[in-house]
């Protein structure tokens, strides 16, 4: 007979084929109904999104209004689906703002939208993604082409539009999403925003934890290295549960200096960061 703690060790090693079998073989159904609930959810959500934004489109405010609503309503509904429980410290800002946290996992972005009202700045691959891309598009997400310096001002001119029309603009300046042992350093560009408009920079810091017997939030929650996305996913919904702490800072940053700004942001992070461990005590 195979104990829980065999099938959690052979779920959360190994590739998508054998996560699979593994599954399969264990009886091991919750991640099956998880998924199922989460495409139900995410297919249910988006022809009500789609249907509200189209009737609002003479109004932008009112249209604006709904994607939030409609975008925040599908995070919790996620966090709820995997029994990501939130805890969240400090005041969440309000729209507009320029926020910046930490990344560590695709569950920062459940996590962010769940709680404060804006759009994301990501890389521009995410819009090549069928489905994802047209969904990340829907909700106003903001690309940037980090290869080319002659898209920065496109990107500047996107989040000066987005933020004078009442939107929250949320960026990862670290570039890549890190397995949770440090806040990296984070790169200066998209801080540019911030230096040319004196605005605040906002801060918000992650963190994850799933308890005593479990796989530690390093390997289980945080995505990073050359970890595969599906048998990732997999193994995340497979977890009874977990803990995600989001915590904003007391204090914006702000100054006319973008290299300064980022290392003002960074140091702001980290004061509240708490490394995510090989091991969980």
């Amino acid at each position: 007979m195979t104990s829980r703690a065999d099938v959690r060790h052979e779920v959360y090693g190994g590739n998508l084929k054998e996560t699979v079998r593994t599954l399969l073989r264990t009886g091991a159904v919750r991640p099956v109904v998880r998924l199922g609930a989460i495409a139900l959810w995410t297919g249910g959500l988006f022809v009500v999104l789609v249907a509200g934004m189209w009737l609002a489109s003479p109004w932008p405010h009112r249209r604006r209004g709904w994607r939030n609503a409609i975008v925040g309503r599908w995070a919790r509904g996620m966090g709820w689906i995997v029994n990501m429980r939130v805890t969240i410290v400090g005041q969440r800002p309000k729209p507009p703002f320029f926020l910046v946290a930490n990344h560590v996992s695709y569950c920062d972005i459940v996590l962010l939208l769940g709680q404060v009202h804006g759009v994301f700045v990501a890389k521009k691959e995410l819009n090549q993604w069928p489905v994802l891309g047209y969904l990340t598009r829907l909700v106003g997400t903001i690309f940037v082409d980090r290869a080319s310096r002659r898209d920065a001002k496109r990107v500047l001119q996107s989040i000066d539009q987005r933020v004078a029309s009442g939107d929250g603009v949320i960026v990862f300046p670290e570039g890549t999403s890190s397995d949770g042992g440090d806040v990296y350093p984070m790169r200066t560009a998209l801080f540019e925003w911030a230096a040319q408009t004196g605005k605040p920079v906002d801060i918000a810091t992650i963190h994850y934890v799933t308890g005593p017997g479990r796989p530690p939030a390093r390997e289980a929650v945080c995505w990073w290295g050359d970890m595969s996305f599906v048998p990732h996913v997999l193994q995340l919904c497979q977890m009874p549960g977990f803990g995600a702490t989001l915590h904003f800072g007391g204090e914006s940053v702000s100054g006319t200096d973008r290299a300064l700004l980022a290392v003002q942001a960074r140091d702001a992070v980290a004061r509240n960061f708490v490394p995510h461990l090989a091991e969980e005590t």
